[in-house]
């Protein structure tokens, strides 16, 4: 066969392929039998063999996998990905009720309800019809890149149905193991004498991370799609974007429903309480979002998480088992946590053995016992927790539980502030498990990022006499490195180079990473920005420090505490001299005027002299701010085509100035 007939025959191929796996997968229409589809598919494969060059990345054949993925490249979300604000109460989704209709100004709104699938978070990307990347959720401002394996999922659309599409959009949703496919897998696997999988949301997570495509494409995932995201998408609600990704010909799970007001979203919870336990899928709840888009935009977000949405939660499941003993786990902090080891005990599809205890608070109030009859729930079907004892089933000459006194790890004496229900071990520079989870915490991707490094090594490390604080890891030779267990020369220098590469990560980043108790990501950054460099920060008092917004008298204290320690101080000068970064790294903007002085901006449409980021680049060179969402506080709309009409309407109503990119530029006098 020749080029262009075998290109001919490809496309013939490929477009009925397409075909009946979308009325197979979406439509359950077998249009063909198994085998015919398999002999159509093998047929297209051998093709693309013999002509590599007209192989496309939205083949058929991508389904069948095969690529191997030894890195996941991390990347960055062009819209965050956050996490939901939830509640397990109605009385909380009244409040949340009455939060949204303040915000909206008693204006009318409706609700939009999905259910809440128990997998991974995934956002497609697609460029001109075609995916080109999928990414999973990872902290909410990165993740991995785990395309090839996102191809072999058969739900997943490699290029969407109809003509008319965006240049590119993103359709975010959650990627699952089907129950059934899970019973199948933990089959063959005990078949084989292998370990089970724990439960379908686990295996699924560990299946998206495989490095061979083709062992992911047997395990037969499945994905919901429930967000059509991107800028100046032509839709006005939710509702609207979820109708485009069915016309896109993307799975969507028809069990969503509109509601008028949140009585109607009460109904639909109640409905699916029990109705959720028929589906192929677990389900952990309800998703709460407001419909309309521009009343999204004016309710805005937190820091965290969206004021237009929120995730109801079904009461957990529960069981009864029996609390063979307690032992005792030290985090980093130095906090020290009683744990509940069980008879292993079935609940909610995993096995559980270990339970948290929290402190001895919680131990005196559930008058806990070793060798009780105990009552085990699992929050929000993830975390194992004890919730009460069976009194009647109490053996007669059981003992009170005498909390320990002294570090399980160190043998140090415990300590407990006042007000403060936790035990602390005090001795954080000489506890092994408070310097390993510290040089843990250190290295994560908010912080340092030495993806590199893990739990493992920082192990080896510690037991050589090679680690004993972050700053050691700086004056680690590659002799030292190559001496550990299973260490070669490819190895070290990774571990090496990831070292090094942490010199170059933000202030912010590392202000986080120190580990100073109360200072979290956000909390980091907000100190960071407000004092410039490490030096002010450190020369903060308490009264400085609580006027930076969001900084409470906990935090401030905390960070007092931790620069007066003369040991803090010598680490953060060795970590200065070894190079890392101790200072914001501002980018100036350079000012070409003030014609923009003082006035907050919106940009929405496509321009014709300029980019996005180009426009919003112009805007702060003459002194104007940019903001993201009309409101009350927006001085100018500045329209390009295709700006989505909720913006407008929005601006209109509110008595926003709307001015067009002409008009813009003779703002600014750059005709």
């Amino acid at each position: 066969m020749d080029k262009k007939s075998a290109e001919e025959k490809i496309k013939e191929l490929s477009d009925k392929l397409h075909y009946y796996n979308y009325k197979y997968y979406q439509e359950s229409v077998s249009e063909i039998s198994d085998y015919e589809f398999d002999m159509m598919l093998n047929e297209l494969i051998k093709l693309e063999e013999q002509f590599p060059d007209l192989k496309t990345d939205d083949s058929p054949s991508q389904r069948v996998g095969g690529d191997i993925t030894k890195n996941f490249e991390t990347v960055e979300h062009k819209i965050p990905m956050l996490s939901l604000g939830n509640t397990y109460s109605k009385v909380e989704l009244d409040d949340f009720d009455g939060r949204v209709k303040k915000g909206l100004g008693h204006e009318e709104y409706e609700y939009f309800c999905e259910l809440k699938f128990d997998g991974v978070a995934i956002s497609l990307h697609y460029e001109n019809g075609k995916l080109v990347r999928g990414v999973t959720r990872g902290d909410g401002s990165k993740g991995d890149d785990i395309t090839n394996n996102a191809r072999t999922i058969r739900t997943i659309p490699l290029k969407v149905r109809g003509e008319k599409y965006p240049e590119y959009f993103e359709a975010r949703g959650e990627v699952f193991l089907p129950r059934e496919s899970f019973n199948e897998i933990n089959k063959e696997r005990e078949e084989n004498g292998e370990a089970l999988l724990a439960n379908p949301r686990n295996a699924a997570s560990g299946t998206l991370k495989m490095q061979d495509s083709a062992v992911v494409a047997k395990r037969k995932l499945d994905c919901y799609l429930y967000s059509y995201a991107g800028e100046d998408l032509p839709i006005e609600s939710h509702e609207e974007g979820i109708k485009q990704l069915e016309k896109f010909g993307f799975n969507v799970s028809q069990t969503y429903k509109k509601c008028k007001n949140i009585n109607e979203v009460f109904d639909f919870i109640n409905k699916w309480e029990e109705k959720r336990h028929t589906l192929n899928v677990d389900t952990d709840g309800i998703v709460i979002k407001i419909n309309s888009i521009a009343q999204q935009e004016e309710l805005g977000f937190t820091a965290k998480s969206p004021r237009w949405a929120i995730a109801y939660k079904y009461k957990a499941e529960s069981a009864t088992t029996i609390l063979k003993e307690i032992s005792y786990q030290v985090g980093r902090t130095g906090a020290v946590t009683p744990v509940a080891n069980l008879e292993p005990v079935l609940l909610a599809g995993t096995t559980v053995k270990r339970a948290s205890l929290h402190n001895a608070n919680e131990i005196a109030r559930l008058d806990l016992r070793v060798g009780d009859t105990v009552h085990v729930e699992k929050g929000g079907e993830i975390i194992p927790k004890i919730t009460g004892v069976d009194l009647s089933k109490r053996d007669l000459g059981s003992q009170e539980v005498d909390y320990i006194r002294t570090c399980p790890e160190c043998g140090s004496e415990l300590v407990r502030a006042e007000g403060e229900a936790v035990h602390y071990c005090p001795n954080k520079k000489g506890c092994p498990p408070q310097i390993k989870g510290s040089i843990e915490h250190y290295i994560q991707r908010k912080a340092a990022d030495i993806d590199s490094m893990g739990e493992r090594t920082i192990h080896l490390l510690y037991e050589k006499g090679l680690v004993r604080n972050i700053a050691d890891l700086y004056d680690l030779t590659y002799d030292q490195v190559f001496e550990l267990e299973g260490f070669k020369d490819l190895s070290t220098q990774n571990l090496l180079k990831g070292i090094e590469a942490s010199k170059n990560i933000p202030f912010e980043n590392i202000l986080f990473g120190l580990g100073i108790r109360f200072v979290g990501k956000t909390v980091a950054e907000k100190l960071a920005y407000h004092f410039k460099n490490i030096n002010n920060l450190a020369k903060a008092n308490f009264e400085e420090l609580i006027e930076v917004p969001e900084i409470g008298e906990r935090i401030a204290q905390s960070v007092v505490e931790y620069f007066k320690d003369t040991d803090n101080i010598e680490l953060i000068e060795r970590l200065k001299n070894a190079g890392l970064q101790f200072e914001v790294q501002e980018v100036e903007v350079e000012q070409k005027g003030s014609a923009l002085e003082g006035k907050s901006l919106v940009v929405s449409g496509v321009f014709e002299h300029y980019g996005r980021d180009e426009i919003k680049e112009v805007i702060k060179q003459y002194g104007g701010k940019v903001v993201s969402a009309i409101s009350g506080k927006v001085d100018i709309l500045v329209a390009g085509e295709n700006m989505g009409p909720s913006k407008k309407q929005k601006a209109d109503k509110l008595g926003v100035q709307i001015i067009s990119e002409e008009e813009f530029r003779s703002l600014i006098k750059e005709n």
